[in-house]
């Protein structure tokens, strides 16, 4: 590649990547926190497999909804004031939680906290194709991402204690309280490139120069434009994929910590350990081999493209190790197994989130990013309820493994045989459609 590697003085991109990061911390521990406490819940109030299910699935039900929406007003508003106003709103649903009885009022306070985070992946998608350019991307990418793999490993130690010491309500105030302190650090720091006030024009110009995406809309009706969008065979091949890395990461999400305590019997406190195993060793896989490890080729010269699709296969064929599970009931050879499993689709996911911001048209990082993540969380918004009813009838855990890996290879096979390689999607002209088309051959 051209020596444009050397690099700037600043390094203000750099804190703008860990700014994000925090912020996804915060975001998953919202998730994480009704996972660890649902067990108490479920005994406090009664609540059947499947009533729990639901409770978990709540979140994502109004936040798939508001994902197509979310992209559009990303692109026409920007990240800044969306992030700003909704991590206020999410935090005050997170504390609310804690106040309400029964299942009715944590399902409504689990749909409103759906629809504030909603933007919050596809914002940090978007900031990141804004802030760093193409060769940092992989790294850049696995400081959000694998944020969310680390909560799991943390955020279970975390509202495990809150809830030793304060019950099931704890795990809903602790997570509530971080959420605000962290809704003021973003309100004061985060400004995009052209705004920032300590942004030098020596570093601007280097993220300018080796791939950061344009700040601005795209050009033409936007409706048109998401309409052609729509109809690009890369899009549905990256999205399928990671669709089914959404299902494997659902089933984990939201049912590991029962999965440890109700399938293998393990006490809260020996449950929570083995839970945060194998996400630990996924932020680690994220970081190192999504991040460092395909950054590193890229810059060597290998060819983007081309690394960028066999990382995210690859990653997906070890995150079939799931399927070992029902094989054994020794849980440290479990945990061996979803470390394995959850360290490949990890690295595969922190490449996924890099794609958005290289596939999109200009000015459309938003939506791709929100279409990908739509159909995603419509796994988030199934799977807990799908996995409870399965636990219910089976009184095992076993097929809900064995289903997630099944999705797992039809995801694979979009990958290799729909997605094409890794390049900016074209949308207007005649010579576009057939570079578009030249490039969905299927490649590896």
């Amino acid at each position: 590649m051209d020596r444009l590697m050397a690099k700037p003085s600043g390094n203000v991109r750099w804190g703008i990547g860990i700014l994000l990061g925090f912020g996804v911390i915060i975001n998953y521990l919202d998730r994480t926190n009704i996972s660890v406490a649902g067990s108490q819940m479920a005994a406090d109030y009664g609540w059947s497999g499947t009533e729990l299910g639901i409770l978990f699935a709540a979140f994502s039900w109004t936040y798939t909804l508001m994902m197509i929406p979310v992209g559009i007003i990303l692109d026409k508003i920007g990240v800044k004031w969306i992030t700003r106003i909704v991590t206020i709103l999410w935090s005050i649903a997170t504390l609310c939680t804690a106040l309400m009885g029964g299942f009715t009022g944590v399902l409504i306070m689990r749909m409103i906290l759906g629809v504030a985070e909603a933007p919050g992946y596809p914002a940090s998608a978007k900031a990141t194709g804004y802030w760093f350019p193409l060769h940092e991307r992989g790294l850049a990418t696995s400081l959000f991402d694998g944020a969310a793999k680390l909560t799991s490993a943390i955020g279970v130690g975390i509202c495990t204690w809150a809830i030793l010491h304060w019950g099931w309500q704890g795990a809903f105030i602790v997570t509530g309280l971080l959420n605000l302190v962290y809704a003021a650090v973003y309100w004061f720091k985060y400004r995009d490139p052209s705004e920032h006030p300590k942004l030098s024009l020596e570093e601007r110009e280097y993220i300018e120069k080796h791939g950061g995406q344009s700040q601005g809309g795209a050009e033409g009706s936007f409706l048109s434009n998401f309409m052609l969008l729509l109809r690009a065979r890369k899009l549905w091949g990256f999205v399928i994929g990671y669709m089914a890395y959404g299902y494997a990461n659902a089933l984990m999400v939201s049912w590991l910590p029962a999965y440890m305590t109700k399938e293998l019997h393990l006490s809260l406190a020996k449950g929570g350990l083995y839970t945060s195993i194998p996400w630990i060793i996924a932020t680690l896989s994220e970081i190192i081999i999504g991040g460092w490890l395909l950054d590193k080729l890229i810059t060597k010269g290998y060819p983007a493209s081309k690394i960028r699709k066999i990382f995210l296969v690859a990653g997906m064929i070890i995150g079939c190790t799931l399927l070992l599970e029902p094989t054994t009931r020794d849980p440290n050879l479990i945990v061996v197994y979803l470390s394995i499993g959850l360290g490949g689709l990890a690295f595969a996911s922190c490449v996924g989130w890099s794609i958005p911001a290289i596939i999109a048209p200009k000015g459309m990082v938003g939506s791709v990013s929100s279409v990908m993540n739509f159909f995603n969380n419509l796994m988030g918004a199934t799977v807990p309820i799908i996995t409870g009813f399965i636990v219910d009838k089976t009184g095992s855990f076993n097929s809900a493994f064995i289903s997630a890996g099944v999705v797992l290879v039809i995801g694979i096979c979009s990958y290799v045989f729909l997605l094409g390689d890794i390049s900016q999607i074209k949308l207007n002209t005649k010579r576009d459609a057939a570079e578009q088309a030249e490039q969905a051959a299927p490649t590896l």
